[in-house]
């Protein structure tokens, strides 16, 4: 369309490209290219070799100006949930969608677009920034793995922002949640279903059994829990013998989350000695809780950047988790920003036009207020 802004038409241009987790490679060369263009050199990593995937983490400094300014981290993730290939974005009355059979992808290449926006408006317009660090993570919609491989030593920086949240232009993430996922593995005893049913162990009956006695959903305001996969059963003429669940649960709450956690465990226990079924319980630690004060450089700046942008800051927790969980674990302080994406996830994706604008002018604000404190403190 004609009149593209240049933040909508790199978000265009990406969603265009096909980026499902661990094959994020033609996303990575498209960022490191456009950078390249506006003399920014890139780094990569090996987080895509260590998970399977075809690329790894993007870094680069873009060198500033104002001295004694911090140097603000920005990151956004590369890759896409499914179904993620072939998607063909659609403009119509300022909203952004996809044809209907993919997810659009905004979540996160909104967040990619306006990074790599702010720094276009840096070069062209020339104006004094303090040093900005960019990060462009792989495989964060596989639990943060890409996050995780980073090494810590990268983040020379003096605070940071993940841009990828689904709140509205001015969202500042404060908090976020512990997400603990479980894998269980139930073994019950196979027999033929039309002939001797009563000598087999169901362990598909197991994992319902079980399932029925957890507590799921909305737990309370900072705890939630989900059983998303199950798997199993070899035909309908076979007492299923094995069963796989996988389950989660999340809360900005430690105690909360460990006795939710006991629930759901205890739920497969009891299910499994009742039937006389063995089972294998494995929970893994996906990524931890922060919470940020209003005190926080990352959350005052932001607040002030908002402002300076023509938009209210909001200051919100959350119940999803972001490159800024890792982030924060290893003590490198990260707000995640709202980017407008909406119904992310899903294949009603969608972003308004005016949102992914807004939110690139508001980054850019970011940049110019961590330089302005510097200016006025007389660093």
């Amino acid at each position: 369309m004609s009149g593209e802004s240049y933040v909508l038409r790199t978000m265009l241009e990406l969603i265009r490209i096909d980026s499902e987790s661990l094959n994020e490679r033609e996303a990575a060369d498209y960022v490191a290219s456009r950078l390249r263009e506006m003399g920014v050199e890139t780094a990569e990593d090996e987080a895509g070799k260590a998970l399977g995937g075809n690329a790894g983490n993007l870094t680069a400094l873009v060198k500033g100006s104002v001295p004694g300014a911090p140097t603000v981290m920005l990151n956004a993730h590369l890759d896409t949930v499914k179904p993620g290939k072939g998607v063909r974005p659609v403009v119509e009355d300022g909203v952004v969608r996809a044809s209907g059979d993919t997810i659009l992808g905004s979540d996160d290449k909104a967040g990619v677009a306006a990074i790599l926006d702010t720094v276009r408006r840096l070069k062209e317009e020339g104006a004094p920034h303090g040093d900005i660090l960019l990060v462009f993570t792989v495989a964060e919609e596989l639990g943060i793995k890409g996050a995780a491989k980073l090494d810590p030593a990268v983040l020379a920086a003096d605070f940071g922002y993940a841009l990828d949240s689904s709140g509205g232009p001015g969202e500042i993430i404060v908090g976020s949640p512990t997400h603990d996922k479980i894998t269980a593995v139930v073994t019950g005893r196979a027999a033929h279903a039309g002939i001797e049913p009563e000598k087999g162990v169901s362990a598909i009956r197991v994992a319902a059994d079980a399932i029925a006695a957890m507590k799921l959903g909305r737990i309370d305001d900072e705890t939630t829990a989900n059983v998303g996969v199950i798997r199993g059963g070899l035909a309908t003429n076979i007492i299923p013998e094995s069963v796989t669940i996988e389950a989660e649960a999340r809360s900005r709450n430690a105690d909360k989350l460990t006795a939710q956690i006991a629930n759901m465990r205890e739920a497969l226990e009891r299910a499994a000695s009742n039937a006389d079924a063995r089972i294998d319980i494995r929970i893994d630690r996906e990524y931890s809780a922060y919470m940020l004060g209003e005190d926080c450089p990352a959350v005052k700046t932001a607040a002030e950047a908002a402002r300076a942008a023509g938009i209210e800051p909001s200051l919100r927790t959350s119940g999803g988790g972001s490159d800024a969980n890792v982030f924060n674990h290893i003590g490198f302080p990260t707000a995640t920003l709202g980017i407008g994406m909406r119904n992310c996830h899903s294949t009603k994706e969608h972003i308004y036009v005016s949102d992914l604008e807004a939110v690139a002018r508001f980054v850019y604000e970011i940049v110019m207020r961590a330089a302005a404190g510097a200016k006025e403190s007389g660093a």
